[in-house]
């Protein structure tokens, strides 16, 4: 049977959806709510979709997991800037998505996406194409070498049985993706990236975004279970909710699969489940000299090879 057919693709995605969230649901405490939708026949964009949301966890305030398979007349802008040839070419795309925000400031926030998208070209000229993307990053608050160094080895362990080269093109990939721009500084810590992926044919790159996928948990629990219950205050909850706004900006200004998503007529409540409950903005914020915060801009808010 073709592991690459969109049931095929269909029936990983929710079990993959449901293998994480399970792990969450374990360590928090809290179950997720389940939210299923379908987008109305009268739409322009039709599918479905699940949303599983954890709010008000004991050790997650926010952590969504959504799933969603959609299928339109035309790719939006935001997902043919490198295939122009694809403009205005009907679609279908499907994914798991996640982001989970911790309630203590010491444990940080963490995004993962895998992603299969297939356009035909206008006019029936040609075959469907078909293509991955994908990845994982990790947006700490306060900063631990070693919870670093073990991340980006989880994600280059994930990559190496596809080529050595995997792993330095979609890190670097993900440094310069997750980059806020307007402000000159990266997102967080980084992790990979990749899209418009297929040059290991449809079998084998599908294989790759899997064990991506399948890394995500040994990749980001172990670090959870060693800060969940670090003590904090209100410096280092206050300092949590500055950076988070940070992480809001990306998301609403440069993120492409945001852009996708609402570009493209998607479901707003489930696209915008990876803000936080809570953040904050301060005008030209300045942290103290020598101090845990001033350590996270220096020392880990730059490129730098961590494994």
């Amino acid at each position: 049977m073709d592991k690459t057919n969109p049931s095929s693709v269909r029936a990983w995605l929710l079990a993959l959806q449901q293998r994480i969230t399970g792990a969450v649901a374990e360590l928090d405490g809290t179950p997720f709510v389940t939210d299923a939708w379908q987008k109305e026949p009268d739409e322009v964009l039709q599918g479905n979709g699940i949303t599983l949301i954890l709010e008000a966890g004991k050790v997650f305030e926010r952590a969504g997991c959504g799933f969603s398979q959609v299928r339109g007349p035309s790719l939006p802008p935001s997902a043919t800037q490198h295939r122009p040839e694809l403009a205005g070419a009907p679609f279908e795309a499907m994914g798991v998505s996640l982001v989970f925000h911790p309630r203590n400031p010491y444990v940080p926030t963490v995004h993962m996406n895998v992603r299969m998208l297939a356009a035909t070209p206008a006019a029936g000229s040609g075959e469907a194409v078909c293509w991955f993307g994908g990845g994982m990053d990790l947006t700490p608050y306060y900063g631990f070498s070693e919870d670093v160094v073990h991340f980006h080895q989880a994600c280059k362990d994930a990559l190496t049985p596809f080529g050595s080269d995997k792993y330095p093109r979609f890190k670097q990939w993900c440094d310069e993706y997750f980059y806020l721009g307007h402000r000159q500084e990266p997102r967080g810590i980084g992790g990979i990236f990749f899209d418009d992926f297929q040059e290991l044919g449809l079998a084998r790159s599908f294989a790759m975004v899997q064990s991506v996928a399948d890394s995500f948990l040994a990749a980001y629990l172990p670090i959870v279970d060693l800060r969940k219950n670090t003590p904090y205050g209100e410096r280092e909850r206050e300092f949590q909710l500055y950076r988070r706004g940070r992480y809001v900006e990306f998301n609403l200004v440069w993120d492409r699969g945001t852009h996708f998503g609402l570009q493209s007529g998607g479901r707003t409540e489930s696209i915008l489940m990876s803000m936080p409950p809570l953040a904050s903005w301060a005008y030209r914020r300045q942290s103290e000299p020598g101090s845990p915060e001033e350590r996270l801009h220096k020392e880990f808010l730059i490129r730098r090879d961590w494994v």
